[in-house]
């Protein structure tokens, strides 16, 4: 305690008004901050992605013209295949004649079926393509060559119509890598429209990569194509072209999302995508678009750091300007906060005072009107009703132990009048019982008795008055000593003795508490069992043997509410091993921390586990089942059970 002002004085306040001001700002500085960063963020992505379509929409466009303008010589030239017969020298000529009218066209095959120009021939493919300025022509087709079992052949056979092919090493003809467009030509034989070969197109991949070679985007990004299958057609690696697709790279990268992107290249979708490039090393953004006429599909790829090179500089910039400012801002604050809390460390000062029991010292006169003067103002009061209100409390302190006291009375008083000697007939071989009560509070409303009326006869009883605490344990005093004394009277049936109890409690009731009882009356040499009931729960009876099950009861209205009521009993016999087990409420009605009851079935389980049917046994079974049930959780009911255990004449010789 001493050392508690001092304390305070440690840290000015002056300065932790500072250091929280400062905080605030640099919240609202760093929210705004990392919102700009994303937004501008966002707009640069924005403006690349559409810069990156826009240069691949126009690298798509001249490609795909030039290819346009290619695949229209093929489809012509199979058009004119189809309406006449051909001459060798005829055919070689057309050939050549298409090479000079399209510059971009390397070279030109016409290969017919086998033995379809020429029954006596199995090949015949004449090819011309380009050599320096000349044009050179040659023939396809030999054992080592044969070119109708070739995919540029194969496929637009099979798929009946105008395809390009994968790019490939020509051995036959160019001796170039290329990629050939392949249209196929029929003749009509006998009526029918028959296949007859294939006109083709090809173009070396050099004329590719001068277009997408010249693509750049900001210092380091690069335009690549892939094929259909994605194998790299053009890329400045040299090394993946024709030797590596995108696949591979993702292979060997074990990159999931680069073969996902490859997938969607080669299917011919339109994506924007960020990666981990396998050949820049570092995350990029790559946009793609489909070649439609190849397949192909066009990548232009940069890293993401020379993306943001010029958003990060500035936001370093901010970020440095930003705490100089917060440098200066936290001196100015603590400046002037140190002049407006002079008069509150004074304040502070006496009221550590305060704070260690010296209520009778003087605060310090402030004469501002502000919020110093009236926290002045506020704390003088203080000082005054806290004076008061330790006087008072010290008093209320007094009343409250004497009250605790006062119930500690009453519960031993309370519990006194309940049987707590077990065994309590020794001398009766017949039966044993025992009985154990729990209070919700320290006083409680539940109630249980027994006692013998004569040397054959034994009263017990078990009850629940509707309320807790002292006024339901006063209640409950009565209730015991009236069943107690009309019972002893003797000549009454159980339903006899309740109706006199009724008749009595209803007397000037006006707090209208009543309880529920259960009582019946044993003869302990015949095991005839008379009872009766009040609203109580009734009672389980274990025959031996069996499972234990709930004892049929008459029906009867709570004691204490209308006094003309009449009440019935009913009977049965205890044979040797039965056992009786009497119970509140309290036990059905127990309540784990997730307010689930405890429940009549969990209770007759409980039962019907015990293999030793003692009473005491039965009955600190059920009250360890409860307290397991309840896990903690406090006690809403007073908790009693009372068990009876039927011995039987053959037990007296004991």
């Amino acid at each position: 305690m001493k050392t508690a002002p001092s304390q305070f004085r440690r840290t000015s306040l002056a300065v932790k008004l500072g250091l929280m001001v400062l905080a605030g700002t640099s919240v609202v500085f760093a929210a705004a901050f990392l919102y700009n960063h994303a937004l501008s963020r966002r707009s640069i992505l924005s403006n690349a992605e559409t810069n990156a379509r826009h240069l691949a929409g126009a690298t798509v466009s001249r490609i795909e013209a030039v290819l346009n303008g290619v695949e229209n010589i093929p489809c012509y030239m199979a058009l004119c295949l189809e309406q006449r017969d051909w001459e060798r020298a005829d055919l070689i000529a057309f050939i050549r004649n298409a090479l000079v009218a399209d510059p971009d066209i390397f070279g030109s095959a016409v290969a017919f079926e086998p033995y379809a120009f020429n029954p006596q021939s199995l090949y015949f493919a004449p090819y011309c393509c380009r050599q320096g300025a000349d044009i050179r022509q040659t023939w396809l087709g030999s054992d080592q060559y044969q070119y109708f079992n070739l995919d540029w052949y194969i496929l637009p056979k099979e798929l009946n119509r105008p395809m390009w092919s994968e790019p490939y090493f020509d051995e036959g003809g160019g001796k170039v890598i290329m990629t050939t467009y392949s249209v196929p030509f029929y003749r009509m034989v006998n009526g029918r429209r028959q296949f007859q070969g294939i006109v083709t197109a090809d173009i070396a991949l050099d004329w590719l990569v001068k277009i997408v070679s010249a693509v750049s985007f900001l210092k380091t990004g690069y335009a690549c194509l892939i094929s259909q299958n994605g194998m790299f057609v053009t890329h400045p690696d040299k090394r993946l072209i024709m030797r590596q697709s995108i696949f591979d790279l993702a292979e060997g990268a074990a990159d999931a999302h680069l073969r996902q992107v490859g997938q969607a290249m080669v299917r011919g979708d339109t994506g924007f995508v960020r990666l981990q490039s396998p050949t820049l090393g570092k995350p990029s953004w790559l946009y793609y678009a489909p070649l439609k006429s190849p397949g192909w599909s066009l990548g232009v790829l940069f890293p993401e750091d020379e993306l943001f090179a010029d958003a990060q500089r500035m936001g370093r910039n901010i970020l440095l300007i930003g705490l100089v400012g917060f440098v200066i801002l936290f001196l100015i604050i603590v400046l002037i906060s140190a002049a407006v809390t002079r008069p509150i460390r004074a304040l502070a000062r006496t009221t550590a005072e305060i704070a260690l029991g010296n209520l009778d010292i003087k605060l310090p006169l402030v004469k501002s009107r502000d919020e110093v003067g009236e926290l002045s103002y506020a704390f003088d009061n203080m000082r005054v009703a806290l004076k008061e209100y330790i006087a008072g409390l010290t008093e209320a302190t007094v009343a409250r132990e004497r009250l605790e006291s006062e119930l500690k009375i009453a519960r031993t008083i309370q519990m006194s009048f309940l049987p707590k000697h077990f065994p309590p007939f020794p001398e009766q071989a017949e039966f044993d019982l025992y009985a154990r009560l729990e209070p919700a509070k320290q006083v409680g409303g539940d109630l249980y008795d027994f006692f013998l009326l004569d040397d054959q006869h034994l009263f017990f009883s078990i009850g629940d008055v509707a309320d807790k605490g002292v006024p339901a344990a006063l209640f409950m005093a009565v209730t015991k000593t009236l069943m107690k004394g009309i019972a002893l009277q003797g000549g009454l049936d159980p339903a006899g003795i309740m109706e006199h109890v009724n008749q009595e409690l209803c007397k000037e009731n006006d707090t209208n508490m009543f309880v529920t009882v259960f009582c019946g009356v044993l003869n302990f040499c015949t095991g005839k069992l008379v009872y009766s009931n009040a609203g109580h729960n009734p009672p389980l009876i274990r025959r031996a043997g069996s499972q234990p099950e709930e004892l049929p009861v008459p029906k009867g209205i709570v004691l204490g509410t209308i006094e003309a009521v009449r009440y019935s009993t009913a009977s049965l016999i205890l044979h040797a091993g039965d056992t009786l087990v009497l119970y509140t409420d309290g036990v059905t009605e127990a309540c784990n921390p997730s307010q689930d009851l405890y429940s009549m079935e969990r209770l007759r389980e409980t039962a019907a586990g015990v293999s030793d049917q003692e009473p005491k046994t039965v009955v600190d079974a059920i009250f360890q089942s409860v307290n397991a049930y309840a896990a903690g959780a406090p006690q809403s009911d007073d908790i009693t059970v009372l068990a009876l255990h039927y011995h039987g004449e053959s037990s007296s010789d004991r």
